[in-house]
């Protein structure tokens, strides 16, 4: 429908699973999508994608556990209109196997580089007057999953952020949402585990990598233009009871 004609996207771990498939639901909205991620191959793979579906893309490396990473793709993106904080990693197991490396590394992934992206580019959006940023959280920021206790906190964390950018950039028309989704099977799941997790949803099996997307594609347009501070569960009712 060509919604997002003329805005700029920036999706963070745009070349596989969830990221790339809100890369394409952007891309067909008719925005011109910047792809993040580390391995240029599969970003050239996601432009070429979207090229072919008419839209337009481009790839920016960065590796952002690096607040100089960060940065340095804050720099390239330019004036976003749209900010999808998608990368991210998540480790589970006993709390006391997880390292100091490890736990450092997660939060520096999955909230300090949002945090870092949406302080570098919300206030530019807030000038113009609008905006949109999403947030990718889980189900796992609202329910105890044994061995995910640090994976759990960051994605609490951003929803926390969440309400507070809210709070802070609303006011000057920018949206913030996160979407919670939750087990997605992507090519990088445990399938044991999202099998698993599937069995314990109200509908009784996995997203598709699409179907988040989409979800993440309508808040970030003007069908979603009186939502702002919301965690929106995509998790076939995991939560729900």
């Amino acid at each position: 429908m060509n919604e997002l004609a003329n805005k700029i996207a920036l999706v963070t771990g745009a070349t596989s699973g969830i990221g790339k498939a809100t890369a394409l639901a952007l891309a067909a909205e008719g925005a011109e999508v910047v792809v993040h991620g580390r391995d240029a191959e599969r970003g050239a793979e996601t432009v070429a994608e979207i090229e072919a579906g008419g839209g337009k893309a481009r790839f920016v490396a960065a590796d952002l556990r690096d607040p100089a990473g960060a940065a340095d793709l804050a720099r390239a993106a330019g004036d976003v209109d749209i900010l999808v904080n998608n990368a991210g990693s998540s480790w589970f197991g006993p709390s006391d196997q997880l390292d100091v490396e490890g736990y450092d590394a997660m939060f520096d992934g999955n909230v300090r580089a949002a945090y870092l992206l949406t302080a570098a580019l919300a206030p530019a959006m807030a000038a113009r007057g609008e905006g949109s940023i999403v947030n990718l959280s889980s189900m796992a920021a609202a329910v105890g999953l044994p061995g995910g206790a640090a994976y759990s906190a960051t994605k609490a964390s951003l929803n926390a952020l969440t309400r507070a950018w809210a709070a802070e950039f609303s006011p000057s028309g920018v949206r913030v949402n996160s979407v919670a989704p939750g087990p997605v099977a992507t090519a990088g799941a445990r399938a044991e585990v999202i099998d698993g997790l599937a069995k314990t949803t109200l509908l009784g099996r996995a997203a598709r990598p699409e179907e988040i997307g989409a979800v993440i594609a309508f808040l970030s347009g003007p069908r979603a233009a009186y939502v702002t501070g919301a965690t929106i569960p995509v998790d076939g009712g995991r939560t729900a009871v």
